[in-house]
């Protein structure tokens, strides 16, 4: 089975059944800006983490399925007020299609709100992130989860998340031994591993605790599935070879015998025939 196959698999296990929007996909609507004069990340430690986790989830969720994965892109979740607009590191939305990109995300024209957003902490927003954000994200927008992540081993580990409960509050997620954040609505483990080039790496991983692939991972897995194919094939390609060479020497020396006995035979009656 090759390693996109196994990822539609387990993609198709994990994810939880989830109504369709009632409203369109809207790539662009004219009067919304769609970029600010921010950085999209703060540092390359912010911008690998942002890359790697959009990727992660993009691939796992599949183009095929009725999730959306935004990247540093605005949700506008207000009609006809652009102030009423935020830009999380990446967030997911259900229910709409996963194609083509948006330009922003436009909650009342698609008919559905993000359920969860990740914030990837810099010093100049990470008040925001940690103190004013929750309740933003959650109350206001009306999104279910959040959480935020420090990427940059240059500042203090941090990593936290946030649930909105049936009744409206907002609880902290609680860590398990691991440290790790369990999202609810995405029925994936988030856990911190670093990496080699240092990056404090926010993953998801599966509730049977399998990561999910990053997209190296995934070329790397199916390089080695289709050299151990290739080996395979050349391996029974030897062995049919040496299978054929086997059979036309047995064949050989089948004939070879065959006549030998024959001029056996010959030499034997000649042999006789001078005796009498």
């Amino acid at each position: 089975m090759s390693a996109i196959r196994e990822l539609e698999q387990k993609r198709e296990y994990v994810l939880p059944p989830h109504p369709k929007a009632h409203g369109k996909v809207t790539a662009y609507i004219e009067g919304y800006p769609t970029e600010d004069d921010e950085p999209m990340s703060a540092t390359e430690f912010h911008g690998r983490q942002i890359s790697t986790l959009s990727t992660m989830l993009i691939s796992f969720f599949g183009v095929d399925q009725q999730v959306y994965v935004g990247t540093d892109s605005f949700i506008y979740y207000q009609e006809g007020d652009i102030s009423k607009s935020v830009a999380p590191d990446v967030y997911v939305v259900r229910g709409v299609d996963s194609i083509p990109a948006r330009r922003s995300f436009y909650t009342w024209a698609e008919g559905a709100v993000p359920i969860v957003a990740f914030e990837f902490l810099s010093e100049s927003t990470k008040k925001r992130d940690r103190e004013d954000k929750p309740k933003l994200y959650l109350q206001e927008i009306g999104m279910k989860e959040y959480f935020i992540h420090q990427p940059s081993p240059d500042y203090p580990f941090e990593f936290r998340g946030w649930r909105r409960t049936e009744d409206g509050e907002i609880v902290e997620i609680e860590p398990d031994e691991r440290g790790g954040l369990f999202s609810e609505t995405l029925n994936l483990w988030f856990l911190v591993e670093d990496q080699i080039d240092k990056v404090r790496l926010m993953r998801p991983y599966q509730p049977n605790g399998e990561p999910i692939p990053t997209r190296q991972e995934l070329i790397d897995q199916s390089t080695t599935e289709a050299d151990a194919r290739r080996q395979a094939e050349a391996k029974a390609q030897l062995e049919t070879e040496a299978r054929q060479q086997a059979e036309a020497k047995a064949k050989a020396e089948a004939e070879a015998r065959i006549e030998l006995e024959a001029e056996v035979e010959r030499l034997r009656v000649l042999l006789a025939e001078r005796a009498e």
